[in-house]
């Protein structure tokens, strides 16, 4: 070959390979990202609540019982339509192809998908449009990581390209390019049963009149149909609604109006919820939902749970919430207390100052001390108590040696052989057992705190271990006629952890002429009720514990 043409040729082959990586930028990963972060920040709270309905799978259904569109969040671009019932299947796809002609911001044309996925991945959590393409003379995939409209505005560029190096994203050698063609994107893809799809970069919802019902998985809620990215990269089903109308699916599920239909109760339980809502805004800010529809948070049933009793009773109370000392309470409840409350300490780690265990009976029918209730828990003589008339008032269960070495083995995790001895080590002010050991054949293994009803676990009617109703109990040997350890009884009251609302009770004080705000003020020492909105907090959790307890009180 003549020189000169051997030349053109290496500087050809040069530039082609300049123009598939970069004309000055990086060709090879530097300085790689950050693994995949949380982006969901939620907007400050305006009177609306986000539920996690569907906390995480790969593709949720959305719908409405009307005609409806589905739109992209924030741009408000229209996807598809759905007919009244049907529901589109929302799913997300790492690699979306992209009709483009704008200005990207090129990181880097690595020679790894692997790199390529991070990066990406990496880009889009953190909140800027990301995408690749594969440059085929260079052997490598450009990374964009943020783009801009054209035409060219150097300004604007450098400032956006500050921001994705000062997020960890890039190195001052990305530049932008003009980009005129197809990308690859991470997308939402939102189908129709038809199989129709439409592709968006930002969350798809749906928004109907306030007088029809939007679907997720199937079941009715008021408000927004919402599916959005988690934490972990899966997508969640969410239901945004406004404060009040999300509480018309909680109340009934907490506290049920056909077996509890005391309007006063009722009233309570919605102060008590809403303040738990209020305090716990953004506890699940990563998720892109504020609260968990379940006992994790609130049992949240939708339209679907609804009933007047319970609706009447958000709307009686509309926005009134438990404070201390101007502060939103933890507005811990549960089902029955077995006559008398606990210190949050009991089963928490925290004294909160309004959270006193008190005794669960009008003035003057209270037993004398806790050792009088621990000795009605054998021996159930006192009627005294607001919910006295509660099948988990008093309750008994028993062991035979063979179904608590069982028990005990599952809480050690290996074999314990015979269980010789069950020893309460301590007990609280109101009687709840802080601290208990088991001396087994295999050694002596201890439980302290709410921890303990799981230990100790009982066999139901259907030969299932089942956690104790409550910590608030004494333990007996069971020995036969030759005085041979044979198992074990235990004698308990309440069900749930015991600290705060006894809902129970609180039907009974109800019952017995109260009226909420007497029933909210005997259950939570020293607070006020004023209307008061909580603050959504990004970043970090509220610290708080759980209001409910794994037990439905709708099935007492």
């Amino acid at each position: 070959m003549h020189p000169s043409r051997s030349r053109f040729a290496l500087l050809a082959l040069l530039a082609a390979v300049l123009a598939g990586c970069s004309d000055q930028g990086p060709t090879t990963p530097s300085a790689a990202p950050p693994g995949e972060a949380a982006h969901n920040t939620l907007e400050p709270y305006a009177g609306r609540i986000r539920i996690g309905i569907v906390p995480a799978a790969a593709s949720v259904k959305i719908g409405a019982t009307v005609g409806y569109d589905v739109r992209e969040k924030g741009s408000n671009a229209y996807l598809v339509s759905g007919l009244a019932g049907e529901q589109v299947t929302v799913t997300w796809d790492a690699s979306v192809a992209v009709a483009t002609n704008n200005r990207r911001l090129q990181v880097v044309c690595t020679g790894t998908t692997a790199d390529r996925d991070q990066r990406v991945a990496a880009g889009t959590a953190a909140g800027f449009p990301s995408a690749w393409e594969y440059v085929s003379a260079a052997s490598c995939w450009r990374v964009y990581i943020g783009e801009r409209p054209l035409p060219i505005d150097t300004a604007a560029e450098r400032v956006y390209k500050q921001n994705v190096i000062d997020a960890g994203l890039a190195t001052s050698s990305a530049f932008w390019r003009t980009v005129d063609g197809t990308v690859y994107e991470p997308r939402y893809v939102t189908t129709k049963t038809t199989g129709t799809a439409r592709s968006s970069r930002n969350p798809p919802r749906i928004t109907v009149a306030s007088s029809a019902r939007v679907l997720i998985g199937g079941a009715q809620y008021r408000g927004i149909a919402e599916v959005m990215r988690n934490a972990a990269g899966t997508l969640a089903g969410i239901n945004d609604v406004p404060m009040e109308e999300y509480l018309y699916g909680v109340v009934p599920r907490e506290l049920g109006p056909v077996q509890y239909p005391e309007a006063e109760a009722q009233k309570a339980q919605a102060v008590a919820a809403r303040t738990y809502a209020h305090g716990n805004l953004g506890k699940h800010w990563n998720n892109g939902y504020d609260l968990l529809a379940t006992v994790q948070d609130q049992v949240y049933g939708g339209a679907a749970a609804e009933h007047s009793v319970s609706t009447e009773a958000v709307n009686a109370t509309a926005g009134i919430v438990a404070t201390y000392n101007g502060a939103l309470i933890n507005a811990l409840f549960y089902a029955t207390s077995g006559g008398r409350t606990a210190h949050s300490e009991d089963v928490f780690s925290v004294a909160e100052p309004y959270l006193r265990g008190v005794w669960d009976a009008p003035p003057g029918q209270e037993l004398p001390s806790t050792s009088a209730l621990l000795n009605d828990l054998r021996y159930p003589a006192w009627t005294g108590a607001y919910a006295s008339w509660h099948g988990y008032h008093r309750w008994n269960y028993s062991w035979t040696m063979a179904q608590m070495s069982c028990v005990i083995g599952d809480f050690a995790n290996q074999p314990v052989g015979d269980v010789t001895a069950i020893n309460i080590l301590s007990r609280s002010a109101t009687g709840r057992v802080t601290k208990v050991e088991f001396v087994t054949d295999a050694g002596t293994f201890t439980q302290t705190g709410t921890g303990i009803r799981s230990a100790m676990q009982y066999i139901n009617s259907s030969g299932v271990p089942t956690m104790l109703p409550s910590t608030l109990f004494v333990i007996e040997r069971v020995t036969n006629s030759a005085g041979q350890l044979t198992g074990y009884s235990a004698y308990g009251g309440g069900n749930g952890h015991g600290a705060g609302m006894a809902q129970t009770g609180a039907v009974g004080m109800a019952r017995a002429g109260h009226t909420y705000a007497q029933i909210l003020q005997k259950y939570y020492t020293g607070i006020a009720l004023q209307v008061k909105n909580g603050t959504r907090r990004n970043g970090t959790s509220p610290v708080r514990t759980t209001t409910t307890d794994p037990y439905d009180c709708t099935s007492a």
